[in-house]
């Protein structure tokens, strides 16, 4: 019987320390998802700047995203990209456009459309001034399928795959600008709808780690009690 406790002491000690040590690392990402969600509020607080140009293109990053930026150029005549959407007003479609900026193309989110309205807002042409987020390209696609731009199907605003469908030639930047609500967004009848970004972050992290230590301070209760018991006589 001593034999057989000691193994099982020994085994319920080394979960109680594994579970303690996940509690550590929920309460070590609930700090930086904490971080995160600080830069975002302070980003979206901030006053505008220019979108990043070609020479900072290759160290956009997601630290980046949500930053306040302005877009400034001409709008190409090119066929919007329609990607697949699920906002506050229901579901519809993204519409993607590029701006010309005469160093490089930026991809812009104009706004939402729902379906009846897909193809029949507000044409993008002419001089653009976009104020909006910035966020980083969205790559493969989204709602568990993949897009698929030889059918001009977009799940996600992937900004180069969109750029090779169009036939677009000119660097075009890694990221995408979701425009404000504003007149760079809907027409007279509100199609394209800008401004709907959503930026929240889940944080659950403390929750999680109140469960792991919890369970790791049951695991050690068993293994004191095994312990406590001492050795046991064979019958």
């Amino acid at each position: 019987m001593m034999r057989a406790r000691i193994p099982l002491g020994l085994g319920a000690l080394l979960a109680a320390a594994l579970l303690a040590a996940l509690g550590v690392w929920q309460v070590e990402r609930r700090a930086w998802k904490l971080a995160l969600i600080a830069r975002v509020d302070a980003r979206l607080a901030a006053e505008p700047v220019p979108a990043p140009g070609p020479e900072r293109w290759s160290a956009i990053g997601a630290d980046d995203a949500y930053t306040r930026v302005t877009v400034r150029g001409r709008w190409l005549p090119v066929r919007s990209a329609y990607a697949q959407a699920v906002t506050d007003l229901g579901p519809g479609f993204w519409v993607v456009a590029p701006v010309d900026t005469g160093t490089g193309i930026v991809m812009v989110n104009r706004g939402f459309v729902a379906a009846a309205q897909r193809g029949r807002e507000r044409a993008a042409s002419g001089a653009a001034s976009v104020a909006g987020l910035l966020r980083v390209s969205e790559p493969g696609g989204g709602f568990l399928r993949r897009n698929d731009p030889a059918g001009d199907r977009w799940y996600s605003r992937d900004v180069a795959a969109i750029a090779r469908a169009r036939g677009l030639s000119r660097p075009v930047a890694p990221y995408f600008v979701d425009a404000d609500a504003g007149p760079q967004g809907g027409g007279p009848d509100g199609w394209p709808r800008g401004g709907l970004t959503v930026v929240r972050f889940r944080n659950s992290h403390l929750t999680y780690a109140v469960t792991w230590f919890t369970l790791s301070a049951m695991m050690a209760y068993f293994a004191w009690r095994i312990i406590r018991a001492g050795p046991a006589r064979d019958d």
